[in-house]
């Protein structure tokens, strides 16, 4: 199996704070990533260790998330230069049958008060899942 990667696509078009895209991505990928979990009902086999986080061995055939945990944590961050375009991003992770972690920020610290689309996430995926996707997006 290939190993499996997290992609994240920001906004490059809101010139955010570097603070503020790390903020942003942090809630995509942990969303992401939760979401997986929950969908391959495996919430309880996560587990704190130094160093980081665990997903113990269960039953059945490994997944990419299973993967991305035992084999490491990579992400990809790409970026796209507007909503329209992140949309468009979210919905191609939908129709094909990816998660998708579709960031909302309410505004209050940036964007003068109104709800705005930053980022997204993927769950991890293997390469020939998020390539037809993210591809051919530059690297932010």
């Amino acid at each position: 199996m290939d190993k499996p990667k997290q992609m994240v696509v920001m906004r490059r078009d809101l010139k955010m704070r570097k603070g503020k895209i790390a903020a942003q991505a942090g809630h995509a990928c942990v969303t992401a990533v939760l979401a997986a979990l929950e969908k391959e009902r495996r919430m309880g086999q996560v587990r704190a260790e130094v160093g980081g986080i665990l997903l113990t061995p269960g039953g059945g055939a490994a997944t990419p998330l299973s993967e991305w945990f035992a084999r490491g944590v990579a992400k990809v961050c790409v970026y796209v230069d507007s909503e329209e375009d992140l949309l468009a991003i979210d919905r191609k992770a939908k129709a094909a049958g990816l998660l998708s972690a579709l960031i909302c920020d309410n505004g209050l610290t940036e964007f003068h008060g109104q709800p705005t689309y930053t980022c997204l996430a993927l769950e991890p995926a293997l390469p020939e899942q998020v390539d037809p996707i993210t591809g051919d997006l530059p690297l932010f």
